[in-house]
C-alpha cells in the first residue's frame, strides 16, 4: 500500500473542524479534479455512501466511498468501495492543555492538528473502471494520475484551512509519503 499523510495546524475549535470535515460534499470546492460529491445514502456517520465524480484530461470517473467509522471530534475513517483498494481518514488532534481550565478562547488560540491520511494500492485499480480514448492505455493513465494525488491532497488541506479560519494565510504543511510513485 502506498501512503500519503498531509497535516497542518488549524486555528479553530476541534469540534468545529470535525463537523466541517464530516461534510464530504464540500470537498468538491477544494480540488481541481473533483467535480462533485453526492450523498448516496446516510447522514455523514458510519455507513454513509458518497459518489465522487472526478474529471482529468479526457477522462471522467465516479468513485464510490463510504464512511467506515467516526470518533468525534477526532477521527473520520473512509474507504473507496469499488475499483481500487483505497481508504484513509481525517484526524483532528485537539491542542494540548496544561491541565487547567479550558475555555473556548484558549482552544482557538492554540491550534489543533488536522491530518488527511490516504492509503491506496495502485495495482488493485480496475482497468475496466474507465472508458478510455482509443490508443490510451490504462497504465499510461495511472502513471500520469498517481503523481497528482500529493498536490491534490495538499491543495484540499490548504483550502479547507482557509475556510475553517475565515482568512487566507500561508499554511505550513507536513507531508509524509511512503511511495516511490507519488
Amino acid at each position: 500500500m502506498d501512503e500519503l499523510v498531509v497535516s497542518t495546524e488549524v486555528y479553530a475549535d476541534p469540534e468545529e473542524v470535525y463537523a466541517f470535515l464530516l461534510d464530504f460534499p464540500r470537498y468538491a470546492n477544494y480540488s481541481e479534479y473533483l467535480r462533485e460529491v453526492r450523498t448516496v445514502t446516510g447522514d455523514g456517520g458510519p455507513g454513509t455512501q458518497y459518489a465522487l465524480t472526478f474529471a482529468w484530461w479526457k477522462i471522467s470517473y465516479t468513485a464510490r466511498s463510504e464512511v467506515t467509522g467516526v470518533d468525534p471530534p477526532e477521527r473520520i475513517d473512509w474507504e473507496i468501495t469499488k475499483d481500487i483498494d483505497a481508504g484513509g481518514c481525517w484526524r483532528v488532534t485537539p491542542p494540548a492543555t496544561d491541565g487547567g481550565d479550558e475555555s473556548a478562547d484558549q482552544t482557538v488560540d492554540a491550534p489543533c492538528e488536522v491530518a488527511l491520511e490516504v492509503e491506496f494500492d495502485p495495482g488493485s485499480a480496475s482497468s475496466d473502471a474507465l472508458d478510455l480514448p482509443r490508443l490510451v492505455s490504462f497504465d499510461w493513465v495511472l502513471k500520469k494520475a498517481i503523481p497528482l494525488i500529493r498536490s491534490e491532497a495538499e491543495q484540499v488541506v490548504e483550502r479547507a484551512v482557509r475556510d475553517l479560519e475565515g482568512s487566507k494565510r500561508d499554511v505550513d504543511l507536513d507531508v509524509y509519503v511512503d511511495s516511490n510513485r507519488i
